[in-house]
């Protein structure tokens, strides 16, 4: 007998770009949903979302390619009751109309932290050994350890890594340096107290005496080039840059100019724009690993997050409470 026969099938469509359902969902999962649910034939989005026939739908499975959930698009959707977002920041499609009416977001932000802050840890870790300035000048020269003058830090015994915001990613980076001899600390102004793992410093303070600098912090106004060509001033020759957060935080022509005279090091997996015109200067710049904002969930990843939607939509249609509730006054301040 069917597991789900006796379950009352609430009436839902998947809302993300047509390719996402067979990257997100294994063969059992999607079994499973239609075995759960009475799923609309074909996904919704934005271009379609005009045509389809809403009217009876409850529960919207949502992925990139969500449609905006505004006044309009709601009005269509009387009897939804709530979204489950596979991937991580809702600020694509939610809106104020969207909290207004009581309809619960969900999001898989959790789980899609966590390859970025794998993404991170590597990076940091490969920075601290100098892996991706000194693989550059081996192939280049062809001279075994190419250094004119050995560096004052060489490896991850007691490396200072500044954290610039401690949020989902920028705490799971911190729980993941736990193991390594590191000294990590975090700058956040909506934290001031001390987390596990590191202390609260000022930015300023984190700047001038970190190795590498690794950014968590939301695109807002506030954060807007955060990193300019002040804030670079300030760290130590030799320091490496991270960013895997928004590509607005930092002023690509401040850093590339602090690239081109071989002051800094930088990982950068999101720019601005994102993605790069083919003639950006920053394809060209030295002492810079640059990646195309591959961090978040790729590939294989993406299971993990279909994954944990099925989870919401199994405790969705059991009527139990949704795990991954979405604020609607975070939107202000999150990524």
């Amino acid at each position: 007998m069917n597991e789900f026969a006796t379950i009352k099938r609430p009436k839902a469509a998947l809302a993300m770009h047509p390719h996402l359902p067979d990257r997100l969902f294994s063969r059992q999962v999607r079994h499973d949903l239609d075995a759960m649910l009475q799923l609309h034939p074909i996904p919704i989005t934005q271009e379609i979302a005009t045509d389809a026939d809403l009217e009876e739908l409850e529960l919207l499975i949502g992925g990139w390619g969500c449609p905006l959930l505004d006044e309009r698009t709601l009005s269509r959707m009387p009897q939804l009751r709530a979204v489950i977002y596979t991937a991580g920041s809702v600020k694509g499609f939610a809106t104020d109309e969207l909290f207004r009416r009581g309809i619960a977001v969900t999001s898989g932000v959790d789980f899609n932290a966590l390859p970025v802050a794998e993404y991170t840890l590597a990076a940091i870790l490969m920075s601290g050994k100098r892996v991706f300035e000194l693989a550059g000048v081996y192939r280049t020269t062809k001279q075994f350890r190419p250094f004119e003058e050995e560096p004052d830090y060489w490896g991850n015994y007691g490396l200072k890594v500044g954290i610039v915001g401690a949020s989902r990613i920028g705490r799971r980076v911190i729980e993941l340096l736990a193991p390594f001899d590191v000294d990590p600390v975090f700058y956040d102004p909506f934290v001031t107290h001390e987390i596990v793992g590191a202390r609260p410093v000022t930015l300023d303070k984190l700047l001038r005496t970190s190795d590498v600098v690794s950014l968590h912090a939301p695109a807002i106004p506030e954060t807007f080039h955060m990193i300019d060509s002040a804030a670079l001033s300030l760290m130590r020759s030799g320091t490496t840059l991270i960013n895997t957060a928004r590509g607005s935080l930092v002023d690509s022509d401040a850093l590339l100019a602090e690239l081109d005279s071989g002051r800094l090091n930088a990982v950068l997996d999101v720019t601005d724009p994102d993605p790069l015109p083919r003639h950006s200067p920053l394809f060209e710049a030295p002492n810079l690993l640059l990646t195309p904002h591959i961090s978040g969930s790729q590939g294989n990843e993406l299971r993990r997050l279909g994954d944990a939607a099925f989870r919401e939509v199994s405790r969705f249609v059991a009527e139990r409470p949704l795990l991954g509730t979405v604020k609607p006054e975070i939107l202000s301040y999150s990524a």
